[in-house]
């Protein structure tokens, strides 16, 4: 383990969307200030799309906790499920009992009661739904049904559906004109340029203990090139970056470093059978041609077996990930 290498309290770049390592880009900050807004505001529907692995469920969670004192909320992440099963995981996430013979109208009439009592109790109530691109239409018909549950003066209910760009598929589709009608506000996640990369790995480093970054001002430079910005991609680069460089016994973590996790993320080459995964199709053989020509026609000390410098080197490793720039060599 590389904490007491490095010197870190805990793990820096985990996979648990936890607050504390919650890393507030400016585009976060606006997301984070809208979804607020909305629900202060009243606005009933509310809906978060990015790409996965920006940080939606860490921001989420972030949102959650500014309401904790005054409002009363369920998180639900059981997404793929029907209408009925819906409803029982959000009755369960409230504390509610489910008979299992109890049908939707029974539930809808326990969770109708639940938004009134809360109501009468002076609390907003705000239902988070996470992966939402995974429900069903008929399921997003059901949720777009309980926003009805209001009273002259006020909704009784506030609903962020949060999702990657398919759930915008589906809010398109003429089906779903209704609900997409509904939703007050839409927000957004950007990757992180450049700059933004080296702030977000000094921030962990620091929430995690560590006040000196280990890693060069080269090495953060192909970590944003690797990770196309992506929060997720950044942690799982740092991740791995520092586990090799406390074996190695190397306190900094350097271009050659992350040279060696971008290799380690090459899965083209333990593929089982590559023809049958699309990297053998006309466009990518002729991108891979070109691509093999120009490293071929590039560094000549390569050919000679020659290591080299770090500016051969990064334009090297950009050439060659610019092939998989489709394909992100980190899952999602």
């Amino acid at each position: 383990m590389f904490l007491e290498f490095y010197g870190l309290r805990e793990q820096a770049f985990g996979v648990t969307p936890d607050p504390r390592f919650l890393y507030l880009s400016p585009t976060h900050r606006e997301a984070l200030a809208s979804m607020y807004y909305g629900i202060d505001a009243e606005r009933g529907f509310i809906a978060l799309i990015a790409k996965p692995g920006m940080g939606k469920t860490n921001l989420l969670f972030q949102l959650l906790q500014q309401f904790r004192s005054r409002a009363r909320t369920a998180f639900v992440f059981q997404t793929q499920c029907n209408s009925r099963e819906f409803m029982r995981f959000l009755l369960l996430e409230l504390g509610c009992e489910v008979s299992g013979d109890m049908d939707l109208v029974s539930m809808h009439e326990q969770f109708n009661r639940c938004l009134l009592q809360e109501a009468h109790a002076g609390r907003r109530f705000i239902v988070v739904v996470d992966e939402a691109q995974n429900l069903e239409p008929s399921v997003l018909e059901t949720i777009r049904l309980l926003s009805d549950f209001e009273t002259p003066q006020a909704k009784l209910l506030q609903i962020v559906l949060s999702g990657q760009p398919q759930l915008a598929d589906k809010l398109a589709r003429p089906s779903l004109r209704q609900l997409r009608q509904r939703v007050s506000l839409l927000s957004t996640l950007k990757p992180l340029p450049l700059e933004e990369v080296g702030h977000y790995i000094n921030h962990r480093l620091r929430a995690a203990g560590c006040q000196t970054s280990p890693f060069t001002a080269a090495a953060v430079k192909m970590i944003a090139e690797l990770s196309e910005g992506i929060p997720r991609n950044i942690n799982n680069i740092c991740f791995n970056a520092m586990s090799l460089g406390c074996a190695m016994r190397q306190k900094t973590v350097d271009l050659d470093i992350i040279r060696q996790v971008a290799a380690d993320f090459d899965l083209a080459g333990m593929l089982s059978d590559p023809g049958t995964t699309g990297f053998d199709s006309p466009s990518n053989m002729a991108e891979t041609q070109s691509l093999m020509a120009r490293a071929n026609a590039s560094p000549s000390k390569a050919r000679a077996g020659e290591l080299l410098n770090s500016e051969e080197a990064l334009a090297y490793i950009q050439d060659f990930i610019r092939r998989f720039k489709k394909d992100q060599f980190v899952a999602n």
